[in-house]
């Protein structure tokens, strides 16, 4: 006899419309999120609460710039400041990690992802949180077609989509390959 309480609702699965990019690129954005988290990386999230606390201090700024009588306030440089952090720092990141827990690893992850318009090539790319670690490894990307992974109703194969980005995560993982010559590690060329 089968115990109702154990019986889980059937999975639903993740669906995306083909003809909208957005909605594929968010669809496998937020799933690498889940395997990454999933592999014991908690989500950094500093950079996205310094975001939240800059654009209220724009928001700020506007209603003031609004609704006081003088011209446009001269915020020019903080606003270049937001600019530059969101260009130089986040780039494509979908996600920021701490290192994994009772790992010898000290730094996390970046894992960033493209998906250009018109382009049915996806893009991820796992690196170091921080390159200048003696404990950062080597960046790591694959680029492969999303037809790969999705049904013709736009339903995501899960279990190859999974398969693909944990191997990435394990060539992240992989010890750095020794030179012969040296034994130092071979530079990491992009």
């Amino acid at each position: 006899m089968v115990n109702e309480s154990t019986i889980l609702p059937p999975k639903s699965p993740k669906k995306a419309n083909l003809f909208d990019h957005h909605s594929i690129k968010h669809l496998l954005d937020e799933y690498v999120s889940e395997i990454v988290t999933g592999r014991g990386y908690t989500e950094d999230v500093r950079l996205s609460n310094m975001k939240s606390l800059m654009g209220t201090n724009i928001l700020i700024i506007a209603l003031v710039a609004q609704f006081y009588p003088k011209k446009f306030p001269e915020n020019k440089e903080l606003l270049i400041g937001c600019i530059l952090i969101i260009y130089t720092k986040e780039k494509n990141a979908i996600l920021f990690t701490y290192a994994p827990q009772g790992s010898y690893n000290s730094t996390g992850l970046v894992v960033s992802s493209k998906l250009p318009r018109f382009s049915d090539m996806y893009t991820l790319t796992i690196a170091s949180a921080d390159t200048q670690s003696i404990s950062a490894r080597e960046t790591v990307q694959f680029s492969k077609s999303i037809t790969k992974w999705f049904t013709k109703d736009g339903v995501l194969v899960e279990g190859l989509f999974w398969k693909d980005v944990d191997g990435l995560i394990n060539d992240y993982a992989k010890e750095p390959k020794k030179s012969k010559d040296s034994g130092e590690p071979h530079e990491a060329s992009l």
